[in-house]
């Protein structure tokens, strides 16, 4: 479960929860452009038929089920007799000796089998499926169910608990792929629906309207749609759909005083989805750009001013207060000031810290951004070039999964092992694109060595791809044979030029 949020007010405390459904007990809880607008062409106070967007988005929503096994884990326990009945004759009390340690002591103990809930979209034919990292964190095993009751195991290719979302894959072909639209273009007020598994109701669909746009949760992403759909556990990772039954977000938590729907629930757009997974792909981690500054909105630092007895005039009511510039980041190397206030990025108007995230997590680092900004109450320009969590511009290496190689393996045979007088090998049955193709990996070839590793089976390939991409110099060094024998050896580098 995505950890709890607490919010309190003088009379109310409210709670963020995440929408997986959990139960515990003792033996257990293509992405194509959409070509249609993301609103409906509707005529001015009329109904809106929402039959069309849930035909279509149905489909492309699943069941995932994470489980994870039971564990043998080593705890400590207290045993107040421990110094009081110390030994002196050695244990033949059948006490231990008095160590000063308090009385702690370590035994091994079996956790239960656990079982989790949640949903998915998936974004390609070929079985990506986009969901919340809280959904499948810990699992040791996926199972995915589809719309048709066809069930797939799953993989993690990668997740990141900062956006809550992760990227898994299933083996299937020609699967109802939803189409994505771009979430910058949603209207409030707009008819959405939610699509998903909530309390064990598998296939469900509840409507609402986009109730706010870049709202800061104050946590994780700052920049979520705000919905009054119904939502509830187990709508984690399901689909926020336009009425075009496109996706525009994916469900990831709620506002609750009892964990229970009461109208506020709150999708990552698709915008930051779209960075997430390209980024899982191709660089097996999150690229994330940071601007260097630590800051609030303009009306919340003017209210909080006037709340201390001052009176502040920072010659708009509309933008980010800079309170902070952080030493040697981005903004300072452009000259930013705490105090000065930033109301425009690349062109486009930033009223709310909740929008300024969103433009920001679109970035990667060394992306450049022009800064629109106020000082003293004069406008000024900057152009900053964003830097990662490190304070550079480098790529930030992560594992990458073997989907990158572009290829389909299978063990071989006793068949072709006696054919071939070899005793192991995983042969290329078929080359879709990817780094083996670039390379000149042919299909058919035996892959019998990597990076002077044995290769016997597909988990023994994707072990040593993972162990390669965190290296200084991310390359495979395959060895192996051709069908016909002859010898082959191929360099596979890892990292985009």
């Amino acid at each position: 479960m995505k950890k709890i949020v607490n919010v309190a007010t003088p009379a109310v405390c409210v709670v963020a929860l995440a929408l997986s459904v959990v139960a515990f007990n003792k033996t257990n809880a293509a992405t194509t452009p959409d070509p249609s607008p993301a609103v409906a062409n509707v005529t001015a106070g009329q109904p809106v038929d929402l039959t069309y967007a849930a035909e279509k988005s149905l489909p492309s929503v699943v069941y995932i089920k994470n489980t994870q096994n039971s564990k043998v884990q080593t705890v400590e326990y207290a045993d107040p007799f421990e110094d009081f009945f110390s030994d002196p004759f050695g244990g033949f009390f059948g006490r231990g000796r008095g160590n000063g340690n308090g009385g702690r002591r370590q035994r091994q103990v079996e956790t239960p089998k656990r079982v989790a809930a949640g949903s998915g979209v998936i974004i390609s034919a070929d079985g990506y499926i986009v969901t919340n990292n809280h959904v499948v964190d810990g699992a040791d095993e996926l199972l995915v169910t589809l719309n048709d009751n066809k069930e797939y195991s799953a993989r993690i290719i990668g997740a990141d608990a900062t956006t809550d979302l992760a990227l898994i894959k299933i083996d299937g072909k020609n699967l109802p792929a939803i189409q994505i639209a771009n979430s910058d273009d949603v209207k409030v007020g707009e008819w959405v629906l939610a699509v998903g598994n909530p309390l064990g109701l598998n296939n469900t669909v509840t409507a609402g309207i986009v109730s706010a746009k870049a709202r800061s949760m104050g946590q994780g992403v700052s920049s979520m749609i705000q919905t009054d759909a119904a939502i509830n556990q187990g709508n984690s990772g399901g689909a926020l759909v336009n009425t075009q039954g496109a996706l525009i977000g994916i469900n990831a938590m709620i506002y609750s005083q009892t964990g229970s729907n009461i109208g506020y629930g709150f999708a990552i757009p698709t915008t930051i989805m779209n960075k997430v997974v390209d980024d899982i792909k191709k660089y097996g981690t999150v690229q994330r750009a940071m601007i260097g500054i630590q800051g609030s909105d303009v009306n919340a630092y003017v209210d909080n001013e006037k709340e201390k007895g001052n009176e502040v005039d920072l010659g708009t009511m509309e933008g980010i207060y800079i309170a902070k510039v952080i030493d040697d980041g981005a903004a300072a190397d452009a000259g930013l000031k705490e105090g000065d206030v930033i109301t425009h990025i690349d062109n486009q108007k930033v009223k709310t810290f909740g929008e300024l995230q969103n433009i920001i997590a679109q970035k990667r680092p060394g992306d450049k951004i022009t800064i629109n900004y106020l000082r003293n109450k004069s406008k000024k320009t900057a152009t900053l070039t964003l830097k990662n969590e490190k304070g550079n511009t480098k790529v930030v290496k992560g594992t990458v999964d073997l989907d990158i190689l572009g290829g389909q393996f299978k063990p071989l045979s006793d068949a072709q092992k006696e054919q071939m007088n070899i005793g192991y090998g995983l042969q290329v049955i078929k080359i879709s694109g990817g780094k083996l193709k670039d390379a000149g990996v042919p299909q058919g070839f035996i892959i019998q060595r990597v990076n002077d590793e044995s290769v016997k089976t597909i988990e023994d390939l994707q072990n040593i791809v993972k162990d390669a991409s965190k290296s200084k110099e991310p390359v495979l060094y395959i060895q192996g044979v051709y069908p016909t024998g002859k010898k082959g050896y191929f360099a596979v580098p890892l990292e985009e030029e």
